[in-house]
């Protein structure tokens, strides 16, 4: 079954396209008794009945393949005489005017659907003249086929909720009269399915609004078919495996759990790049199931519990991967590797900050040690100088009342204070300092 599929009966579903030569019904209440039956020539109905269940037929054509939309089968022995199948394509065959097909087809339902409230069954018989399409899509002006088929919707009626309203025989605002309002189909199905455009008399496309709750006693039972479980239960049911292999560690159940959802999707993106985005879906059996467990580096006990659980779980009807992807917990498992990355970053950028405050004084630091030293040097250099350069450094000395001398490393503690109005120059003095004026040594 593919989307296209679908697509194509459901656009037919309008105004001027629409085919349905009949549409039949009957009303159920809480205790499943029917209140009414109905019987439409369908083109006959007034524009406003006309469109509102036209809704609800296109409806049953709706959501997700695989999950609001399944493809269910008919086992052999329902085939067979006295079978469902049989007995829907007798339905179909009678164009919905033998009324005791009808009845024997509600009663179906009302036994089989778990459902408490009230409730209406429609039924609708269309025949489609399928035409050829070239290789590009294009009509041709011929027909392959008439696929003639039922369409059946299950809607869900509730009262109207109690409010206020205008009660224009008495003009005044009064308590609003509650009625009873149709809803959106819950289930419904289409018989016999529409695949690769043509007529498949062994499977139903049934819809279900709920993929939470498919109803699967109305596939069996009311149906025939073998259940099938939604990629919504399919998701569900891996998720729980895999938690209850690894135990109660939430944090290594997390991890391990996004691992292997990574995994399932890169399986998905590589398939998809190789094949296009139309092919065949990835089928996770039970023994590819190992595979991707150690490619997501899970524990070989834990892998044994996981492959042992799936395969009495799934059994004979592995999984579509793509089903059991978790693209909600991936998105935010993504989300939170860009805050961590982010973080990351901005601790790498703090740290350069600071190394840089670091550097920058070392550099300072560096820097005047640098300036100390080229004074070193200078007083090193005028020590070797030759006498003449001594004299001429002296005589241009002699303009200064004081002269200093001192260590490089005293340099920067020399300072002028005004004692008793008088200047001074200051320089400190270790206890194990000495200094020498003029010659003349001199112990403070």
């Amino acid at each position: 079954m593919k989307k296209k599929d679908i697509l194509e009966l459901k656009r037919r579903l309008k105004k001027d396209e629409c085919t349905f030569t009949r549409m039949c019904g009957c009303y159920v209440d809480g205790q499943k008794n029917i209140v009414l039956n109905i019987k439409q020539t369908f083109l006959n109905l007034q524009d406003e009945e006309f469109f509102k269940y036209l809704e609800i037929a296109r409806k049953t054509l709706s959501g997700t393949i695989g999950n609001n939309i399944l493809e269910i089968n008919f086992p052999i022995d329902e085939e067979n005489i006295g079978g469902r199948q049989l007995s829907l394509m007798e339905l179909k065959k009678s164009k919905l005017k033998n009324d005791a097909l009808l009845d024997n087809f509600y009663k179906l339902i009302i036994d089989s659907y778990d459902y408490t409230g009230n409730f209406l069954i429609l039924i609708f018989h269309d025949a489609y003249d399928v035409m050829t399409k070239t290789t590009d899509n294009a009509k041709l002006d011929e027909s392959e086929e008439v696929y003639e088929y039922l369409l059946c919707a299950i809607c869900p009626v509730s009262l109207s909720k109690p409010g206020l309203g205008y009660l224009e025989d008495e003009n005044r605002i009064g308590a609003r009269i509650r009625d009873w309002v149709v809803g959106p189909p819950d289930l419904g199905f289409v018989f016999p399915a529409f695949i690769d455009r043509s007529t498949d008399i062994h499977s139903i496309m049934y819809y279900t609004k709920d993929a939470k709750d498919p109803h699967p006693e109305l596939m069996e039972k009311a149906l025939g078919c073998s259940s099938k479980q939604t990629a919504t239960e399919q998701k569900e049911t891996f998720n729980t495996i895999i938690r209850k292999a690894i135990g109660n560690d939430d944090e290594k159940s997390d991890h391990f759990f996004m691992e292997i959802q990574e995994t399932l999707n890169n399986m998905v993106d590589d398939h998809n790049t190789v094949n296009g985005k139309d092919a065949e879906p990835i089928i996770l059996t039970n023994d590819n199931i190992q595979d991707i467990l150690i490619e997501s580096g899970i524990p070989e006990e834990i892998t044994a519990k996981i492959g042992k659980s799936y395969t009495e779980e799934f059994g004979d009807t592995p999984p579509v991967v793509e089903h059991l992807i978790d693209t909600k917990a991936l998105a935010a498992n993504e989300q939170r590797k860009k805050e961590e990355r982010l973080e990351k970053k901005v601790r790498i950028l703090e740290e350069r900050l600071e190394k840089t405050k670091i550097d920058a004084a070392l550099d300072s630091e560096k820097e005047s040690a640098s300036d100390s030293r080229l004074e070193a040097d200078s007083d090193s250099r005028l020590e070797s100088a030759s006498d003449s350069e001594i004299e001429s450094e002296n005589n241009t000395t002699l303009n200064y009342d004081i002269v200093l001398q001192v260590n490089p490393e005293k340099v920067t503690q020399i300072k002028s204070q005004i004692i008793d109005g008088k200047k001074y120059i200051v320089i400190p003095m270790d206890d194990d300092e000495q200094a020498n004026v003029n010659g003349i040594n001199t112990l403070l």
